[in-house]
């Protein structure tokens, strides 16, 4: 990237005028401009009310939270298991107990013809 020494001086200057723009809003939010003058693209941190900037919360959820997912999830566990196992759309299995792929032979084959023929088309389109 071929950058002129002109832009080098307009690019110092417009970093200057965010320093100077970014301390002026500091002081109006009675912020501390702890960042060595740096600009950031968030939030300042002196709009975040104090008692939510020092609590640190992971995901979101409170502990109650989280506790009634797992309660919910443990009884759901129990009906699967009261249940034996079997969902509402049992999967299709064949008769080795596995379960079947979702596509026929013929399907694969149509599906393989058509991812060929669309490389080939790409390559063609590419030159190549």
């Amino acid at each position: 990237m071929d950058v002129s020494l002109k832009q080098l001086e307009e690019a110092v200057d417009l970093k200057r005028q965010i320093n100077e723009l970014q301390n002026r809003l500091n002081s109006l939010l009675g912020g501390s401009g702890g960042s060595g003058g740096g600009f950031s693209s968030g939030a300042s941190s002196s709009a975040i009310s104090a008692g939510s900037a020092n609590r640190k919360r992971r995901g979101g959820l409170s502990a109650a939270g989280r506790e009634r997912i797992a309660a919910a999830a443990r009884a759901r566990w129990a009906r699967e298991k009261a249940a034996g196992g079997q969902s509402s759309a049992p999967a299709a299995k064949n008769s080795d107990g596995n379960k079947k792929g979702g596509i026929s032979a013929a399907g694969r084959k149509k599906l393989s013809q058509m991812m060929k023929a669309r490389w080939a088309a790409r390559r063609k389109a590419q030159g190549g």
